[in-house]
């Protein structure tokens, strides 16, 4: 009699526990190409733009909210090629004194942070400061 009672029971249950879980869509994750941050300076200036590496960026601010964007073709272009030129060398120590601008790129998996620019980071920081001011608007 319990036989009778049960397998009605526990049959639909079995079968749905048995059936595959639906498939979910992947989602791989973004690959950063470069990421940027320039922070210091007596207004506690703090800006960090992360560039990936299908051209899109993520830019935040001190205060507001986190934007997200993507390059034209040819700012990606330009970007890309001063980034060839780019020499990360070693981070620098902090100076002595007030209002300073403190420089951090994080590139091909090593950190470095600089005060002063040395020439094959300047195009980098000017690019990334100029992608900044044209993209960081809160909508």
């Amino acid at each position: 009699m319990w036989r009778i009672v049960l397998v009605p029971v526990l049959l639909p249950a079995l079968t749905l526990s048995a059936a595959p879980a639906p498939a979910q869509a992947a989602v791989a994750p973004k690959k950063v190409l470069i990421d940027y941050r320039k922070q210091g300076g007596f207004a506690g200036l703090s800006d960090h733009v992360i560039v990936y590496t299908n051209g899109c960026v993520r830019l935040s601010h001190r205060t507001g909210p986190t934007v997200d964007k993507c390059l034209t073709g040819k700012e990606e272009r330009r970007l890309r090629t001063s980034l060839k030129g780019l020499k990360l060398g070693r981070s620098e120590a902090t100076p002595q004194g007030a209002d300073f601008l403190k420089y951090t790129l994080v590139y091909k998996k090593h950190r470095v942070s600089r005060y002063t620019l040395t020439p094959s980071w300047q195009p980098v920081v000017q690019q990334l400061d100029k992608i900044m001011v044209k993209y960081w608007a809160p909508d």
